[in-house]
């Protein structure tokens, strides 16, 4: 993927700098997210940033190509998604160093884009720990903003997300468990079939491990995913809102 400098870039990381601090960047690493390169910009004022930017496609790929933590969230939130081709997605894929840039890549630009659906179920049988997580986390995304698919394109997603359960990395079970409770809350029937994926993920954990409790971490992971995303889909508040 070709990139070049861009007149803009320089103005706005020392923007950027100037809006970070050193408390803010000490907030991020207590919440897990790669500081190396960060200036400490909350998402809000990023995304107050590009909103006075604009969409800008060329913009997006050279602040990207900084390689600073706030610049990469600022390229994502001011892409065009028509303009991102299937290379830059595994470009983009492939430089994730924090959960923060994987998420707000996957529910902000790339769950927009024509290549969002193959995506996420080609990187969900990745096994490198980013692009996996971002393969779910793409699901997730786009069962929050594909108001256009319908209940069979989410139904396929079920058995991936059954498959990938017992991911014992912290960060790809929790977007696994992410993915699962997005899909059942999109309407009731597809809040019984992730019910019922969640019981069954459970089922096989149980099994497993000849108990309701412990077993090898997969056992554990597994079990996790399917018991928190049982909590919340099974709930009175989420079945109260859902429709038909």
């Amino acid at each position: 993927m070709r990139t070049t400098v861009h007149p803009r870039v320089a103005n706005i990381l020392a923007e950027l700098r100037a809006l970070g601090s050193e408390k803010d960047r000490a907030g991020m690493a207590r919440y897990g997210i790669n500081v190396e390169n960060a200036f400490g910009v909350s998402v809000n004022q990023l995304r107050k940033v590009a909103k006075r930017l604009g969409t800008d496609h060329r913009l997006a790929l050279a602040l990207w190509a900084t390689g600073n933590h706030e610049a990469r969230l600022l390229a994502c939130f001011v892409d065009d998604p028509a303009l991102v081709s299937d290379q830059q997605l595994e470009a983009w894929a492939r430089d994730f160093d924090s959960w923060d840039i994987c998420d707000q890549a996957t529910t902000s630009l790339f769950d927009l884009t024509q290549h969002a659906w193959g995506k996420a179920v080609k990187w969900a049988g990745r096994d490198q720990e980013w692009v996996k997580r971002a393969g779910f986390a793409l699901m997730a995304g786009l069962a929050a903003h594909d108001k256009s698919a319908g209940n069979r394109a989410f139904m396929k997603l079920l058995p991936v997300i059954e498959r990938g359960a017992p991911d014992e990395r912290n960060f790809v079970r929790k977007a696994v468990n992410w993915a699962l409770r997005n899909v059942g809350k999109r309407n009731r029937a597809l809040n019984a079939a992730a019910i019922a994926c969640a019981e069954r993920i459970r089922a096989a954990a149980n099994q497993r491990a000849g108990r309701e409790r412990g077993g090898d971490p997969a056992t554990r992971s597994a079990r996790w995913v399917a018991t928190d995303a049982l909590r919340e889909l099974a709930s009175a508040k989420v079945q109260a809102r859902l429709k038909d």
